[in-house]
C-alpha cells in the first residue's frame, strides 16, 4: 500500500498520487476473506453491497479516466450506463473476478494521466477538467465509498 504519510514533503503530484493509490488498496481489499454470500450480501435498503462497491469503483474510475481523459463512450468502453446499475454484480462474477478487473481499471486510469501534468485539461466529459480536480474527484470517491464499506465489512464479519 502506498503510504501518503511518507511523501508529506514530496511534490503535490506524489503526494496526490499516494493518496488515491492508498484508496485504491483499499478498495481492492475489501473482499478479502469474505465468501462470495457475504460478498453480496445487502445490508441497507440500497443496492449497495461491498461486492457491488469495488464495481462501482471500478465503474467510477472507467467513466473519469476513459471517459474523462480520452472521450470514450460508456459503450466503448463496456460499462453501464447508470451509476445505480454499476452497483449490481453480474450472477457470473466473483470477487476474484471483480477484484481483478477493478485492479486492471486502476492501471488504465494510471496510464491515461502518466504523461500528463496536474495543470493540463483534459475535455472527455464535453468540459474542461485538469488533471489535479479528476485525481481529487476520484480521490473523493474512492475515500467516501471506503466510508461506506467499513460499516458493511463491520456489520457481516460481526454477523459471521
Amino acid at each position: 500500500m502506498s503510504d501518503p504519510f511518507a511523501v508529506m514533503v514530496g511534490d503535490e503530484r506524489t503526494q496526490l498520487t499516494a493518496f488515491v493509490e492508498e484508496y485504491r488498496t483499499l478498495i481492492a481489499g475489501l473482499l478479502d476473506g469474505l465468501t462470495e454470500e457475504q460478498a453480496r450480501r445487502r445490508l441497507v435498503p440500497s443496492a449497495t453491497t461491498l461486492l457491488g462497491l469495488v464495481r462501482h469503483a471500478a465503474f467510477m474510475e472507467t467513466v473519469w479516466f476513459g471517459i474523462g481523459v480520452h472521450g470514450a463512450t460508456r459503450a466503448e468502453l463496456g460499462i453501464p450506463e447508470t451509476v445505480e446499475e454499476s452497483f449490481l454484480p453480474r450472477d457470473d462474477e466473483t470477487i476474484d473476478s471483480v477484484r481483478d478487473h477493478y485492479l486492471r481499471v486502476c492501471e488504465r486510469s494510471r496510464d491515461a494521466v502518466a504523461g500528463l501534468a496536474l495543470d493540463d485539461t483534459v475535455t472527455g466529459r464535453g468540459y474542461p477538467i485538469t488533471v489535479r480536480w479528476l485525481l481529487l474527484q476520484v480521490l473523493r470517491e474512492l475515500a467516501h465509498h471506503c466510508g461506506h464499506a467499513d460499516i458493511l465489512r463491520e456489520q457481516i464479519l460481526a454477523a459471521g
